[in-house]
């Protein structure tokens, strides 16, 4: 009898949930959804993948909605959904792992307790993903819950990658590049492996362009560096962060400017990136199709950081043979692609403008020595096929 896998991915003001059906040919998806605002004004939006919709904002009356009752939310409409299979397992997005976890691991209160120390690492995550457990555990207290770590895909990296120009005492204390989107770069890497097997065996260079953004250089299907370091903060300038920022910037901002620790953190994450800098939008979409100079620059300064990172990270591999566009922007946006990519021939890069246009799979020229190709991440079914996979369910490869 087939079960239902549940992924969660709890932050701060929202709950991302994917429902999947375990059956004896793999997964197959079912639904998707977010609750949005909580603590303020929470909506629900759901989506069945026949296409049948619901969406509503909920009656705060009572109380303020938070990650319990989120799930709760979850739950009742899964049911009049009609998907009221049993949840045999639960897969939850936690973005820390620290030094500790390299592979998704079931949890228990010991392990509750070593993630809760990590929240220092990632104060802005951690202990959101960690209150979508809790909620979850309460809802479904005999069902395997599985954390499934975004850093854990770069616990492969050597240490002249994972470190920082600091004494040595800090590394060892857990202040070192950590690397996230794992899961991202994971389920690319699988589907490397399906669609191009020669090329996933080599030496690739993935982007993950979204409203966060970082960039990853693989070797034989393995992280080997990541843009991003001891906070999602470093690399690429992201939708609100700033990426990579000289740490005096820090210094003088709370030296000169009096600002406190809350404040800064504030600015890095929140009020940065291409809302920042252009003063208009996050959005890529809404920068493309804006006329405003500093929309410009701010695009500008994104496709200037991906080119930066591209050469840096073929160093790192000794030479590229693929390079992978994923997530929102990696997906969508062309121009972002076309000015990342337009001027690279001398690496062996040549893009095939028509098929990047249209966003097709491949989008490299005929006769190019590094492949080029955008491919859909799919970050809930990796958790889904690792909860199944700890809960011994395993994930088939025909799962769909």
């Amino acid at each position: 009898m087939s079960g239902l896998i549940l992924t969660l991915n709890a932050g701060s003001s929202s709950v991302k949930f994917a429902a999947f059906a375990h059956e004896a040919a793999g997964l197959e998806a079912l639904a998707t959804g977010q609750i949005e605002g909580l603590g303020a004004k929470a909506t629900f939006l759901a989506r069945s993948v026949s296409g049948a919709k619901s969406e509503y904002a909920f009656d705060e009356s009572g109380g303020r909605v938070d990650h319990r009752v989120a799930v709760g939310a979850i739950l009742r409409w899964l049911g009049e959904a009609r998907f009221d299979r049993d949840v045999v397992a639960v897969g939850h997005r936690i973005v820390h792992g620290g030094p500790d976890f390299a592979e998704p691991t079931r949890i228990d209160a010991a392990l509750l307790a070593r993630l809760r120390q990590f929240i220092p690492l990632a104060p802005l995550h951690q202990p959101h993903n960690l209150a979508g457990v809790e909620a979850a555990l309460a809802a479904f207290p005999a069902t395997p819950q599985v954390a499934c770590f975004d850093t854990a895909f770069h616990r492969s990296h050597p240490f002249v990658e994972d470190t920082f120009g600091l004494p040595r005492s800090f590394y060892d204390e857990g202040v070192r590049r950590y690397g996230f989107h794992g899961l991202s770069y994971e389920f690319i890497a699988r589907r490397l492996r399906a669609i191009a097997p020669t090329i996933a065996a080599g030496r690739v260079i993935v982007a993950h362009l979204g409203n966060g953004a970082s960039m990853c250089a693989m070797r034989a299907g393995r992280s080997v560096a990541s843009t991003m370091g001891f906070t999602p903060l470093d690399g690429l300038p992201m939708g609100t962060r700033c990426g990579e920022l000289d740490p005096g910037v820090v210094i003088y901002l709370m030296a000169e400017k009096g600002m406190s620790a809350d404040a800064i953190s504030d600015l890095l994450y929140k009020e940065s990136g291409l809302k920042g800098m252009s003063g208009l939008s996050h959005d890529m979409r809404v920068l493309e199709a804006s006329d405003s100079p500093a929309a410009r620059d701010a695009i500008a300064y994104f496709v200037a950081r991906i080119r930066r990172e591209i050469g840096t990270l073929a160093s790192t591999l000794d030479g590229v043979d693929a390079i992978v566009f994923t997530a929102g922007i990696g997906e969508n946006a062309w121009r972002v692609r076309e000015a990342a990519l337009t001027g690279l021939e001398w690496m062996g890069v040549r893009l095939d403008r028509e098929t990047n246009r249209a966003n097709a799979p491949a989008i490299s020229a005929g006769d190019s020595p590094v492949r080029v190709f955008v491919v859909h991440t799919d970050e809930e079914r990796m958790i889904a096929e690792h909860a199944a996979a700890v809960a011994g369910l395993p994930a088939h490869a025909a799962s769909r």
